[in-house]
This record gives structure tokens, C-alpha cells and sequence, in this order.
């Protein structure tokens, strides 16, 4: 009977946080360039004298969805998608992480971030000169036209990596990093798309019906835990006659 309690709230426990993980790709449906996330379940044995067989469900958001969101034009000279599996490469503490999220923005002094994070180039970060116009090519080329120039000038060119999603996980800012802690190399062959945006990978319809199945499972831990608490009163009453 104790065994049962143990599975049935570690159960429990394991479904509200995956809850959670749906709930939160919800809320960043519109976010562009998101990668969902995916919650896996796991078990560890709880340990302790009389509890060797006894194991607990573990849940662990750490997998990413690779699956493309849909792209839209933007018009806007720095808006870039990301092709294939690639993403961009931005600066966070001392190291480096990567987003599918394409909507770059300029600074007071030229200098390139996307969601406050500096962006990344071949050099390092990047910062434009004084420029009237700015380009930026499949490739990752970033040009620039400066003042009273009639050709566009190349200034640096994006920092664009791949990776298998196994080899990928989220940090704590909701970024992406390789899972051994290592940076990515760059890849030439991934391509962008300029002007565009990719949107998140969220699947609204996959994730309430993904929602809707968590909340009937709980209400079967919450019955099964139930059971036990009238299992153990009904052995305390034979016992106590």
C-alpha cells in the first residue's frame, strides 16, 4: 500500500510539471523562432531500508522540438529565418548560445542583439559602422552602404551553426546550448532567408489536446491515491480487531 502512495504522488508530480512544460510552449506560440519544448519521463529508485523495489517518476524538459515553424516576410532589412536545422549564434555570460529567432535589432552605436543578447559574427560581436542601408545575404553576409558610397561595403558575416536536436538543450534564459556545455562549430552550408521571420514551432491543437490528456492521467493518480488511503484505513481496522 505505501508503495502505491509513492507512485501515485510521484505520478501526480511528474504530470503537473509536464503540464507546466505544455503551458509554456502555449504562452510562447507567437514568440518567434521557438523551439517547443518536450517534456520525457524517467524514474530513480527512492532508496532507504525497505524501499529498495520502490521507484519514483521523474520528468525532464531538457528536449527541444526541431520541427520548422512557419515563415513569413517581413520586409524589414535585418529580419532573418534560419534554413534547415541552423541557428544563430549570440553572446550569453562568457560563452555563447543560439536561437531560431531571426528579429535583429540595432543598437545606438550600430551594435547587433536579438532579445537583448549581442549577436555573434565570424569576429565576434557585431557592430555596424555609420551606414544608410544595410543587407544582409543567404549566406550570412552582412553588407552595408555608408554615406556617400554608390557600392554596398561587407562588414562581417553571421555566425551560423548546426546541430542534431539530441546534441541541443534549453538554458535557464529559454536559449539554446549544446548539451556538453561546448560551443557549436559554424557551418557554412546553412543558409538564411532574408527579410523573413520563422515562427514558433508551437502546435496550438497538439498542445491542448497534450493538456487535455495530462489533466484525465491526473485524475487517475488522484483516484489511485485515493484507493491506497482506503487500503491502508480498512488494514488499520483489521489490525486494530
Amino acid at each position: 500500500m505505501d508503495k502505491l502512495i509513492f507512485t501515485a504522488a510521484s505520478g501526480a508530480a511528474h504530470l503537473m510539471r509536464a503540464q507546466q512544460v505544455h503551458a509554456n510552449n502555449l504562452a510562447n506560440m507567437d514568440t518567434a523562432g521557438y523551439r517547443a519544448s518536450m517534456e520525457t519521463a524517467g524514474n530513480v529508485e527512492l532508496g532507504g531500508y525497505g524501499y529498495d523495489d520502490v521507484h519514483m517518476a521523474t520528468t525532464q524538459a531538457d528536449t527541444i522540438s526541431t520541427r520548422a515553424g512557419s515563415v513569413r516576410e517581413t520586409g524589414r532589412a535585418l529580419d532573418v529565418a534560419i534554413g534547415g536545422q541552423g541557428y544563430l549564434a549570440v553572446q550569453y555570460g562568457d560563452g555563447e548560445a543560439y536561437t531560431r529567432s531571426g528579429e535583429i535589432a540595432i543598437g545606438p552605436d550600430g551594435e547587433l542583439s536579438v532579445h537583448g543578447h549581442a549577436l555573434l559574427g565570424e569576429g565576434g560581436p557585431i557592430v555596424l559602422p555609420q551606414h544608410t542601408a544595410v543587407e544582409i545575404a543567404t549566406d550570412g553576409t552582412i553588407s552595408i552602404l555608408t554615406e556617400g558610397a554608390t557600392e554596398m561595403q561587407t562588414v562581417d558575416r553571421l555566425r551560423l551553426v548546426n546541430a542534431e536536436g539530441t546534441e541541443l538543450t534549453k538554458n535557464e534564459a529559454g536559449l539554446i546550448v549544446s548539451r556538453d556545455g561546448a560551443n557549436l562549430a559554424a557551418d557554412p552550408n546553412v543558409k538564411v532567408r532574408p527579410r523573413a521571420l520563422e515562427g514558433s514551432n508551437v502546435s496550438a491543437v497538439e498542445e491542448m489536446v497534450a493538456t487535455m490528456s495530462l489533466n484525465r492521467s491526473f485524475e487517475i493518480q488522484m483516484k489511485l491515491f485515493q484507493a491506497s488511503d482506503k487500503m491502508n484505513e480498512t488494514g488499520n481496522r483489521l489490525i486494530g480487531a
